[in-house]
């Protein structure tokens, strides 16, 4: 299957790619259907994965997976939740880390709990969809570890593996994070042939 990923992030492309190799699909990008995504309005991950899908799908007439994450924090209500990629009118992840270091100032490690939500959503030209749900929970470091990754990878720690996103290889990272949970639950399903599709959206 020819399968366009609908997303202008490169790091989010290339763990979307590496990720669906076991499918054996031919992975397409934004470069080779130039068009502009609408804007990320949603209320929920699961509706911007959705929009950004379905409208790519419609345009290029192709199979299209779009990808919505964000970072939860409990002691901040959620925030910032489906913002995450805005989060603070910031313009780049290093000032969104400033910003949310500074909201979270002061707590104690006990009260730093968050976690990282994927959706991915599997949209066909004819409207029908699927939608695959992955979460890591972990904690805000006081400060920045790692170089790899993007984001807020820096300063998530996961508790399990003892490391920062942004600490681990593309392979561990794979298996802790919520995207890598998210693509497992979509390429188990079109392996095993349990694939489940919602209705077409309505206009």
């Amino acid at each position: 299957m020819r399968l366009l990923i609908a997303t202008s992030n490169p790091g989010k492309f290339r763990e979307l790619k590496e990720g669906l190799a076991p499918l054996g699909w031919t992975v397409l990008s934004l470069l080779d259907y130039p068009f502009k995504l609408p804007p990320e309005e949603g209320a929920t991950f699961e509706d911007n994965a959705i929009l950004k899908a379905a409208f790519a799908a419609r345009h290029s007439g192709l199979p299209t997976l779009a990808d919505d994450s964000g970072l939860e924090v409990k002691a901040l209500g959620g925030e910032p939740g489906v913002y995450s990629a805005r989060y603070g009118n910031r313009n780049s992840d290093l000032e969104r880390n400033v910003y949310l270091l500074e909201r979270m100032r002061g707590l104690p490690p006990g009260e730093r709990q968050a976690r990282f939500v994927a959706v991915l959503a599997l949209a066909y030209p004819d409207g029908y969809l699927e939608l695959y749900r992955g979460e890591t929970e972990g904690e805000i470091l006081e400060a920045p570890r790692g170089d790899w990754g993007f984001g807020y990878d820096p300063l998530f720690l996961v508790p399990e593996a003892g490391k920062t996103f942004a600490e681990m290889t593309l392979e561990e990272k794979a298996r802790y994070s919520h995207r890598g949970k998210a693509l497992k639950a979509l390429i188990e399903a079109h392996q095993q042939g349990l694939v489940r599709r919602e209705a077409p959206m309505q206009e």
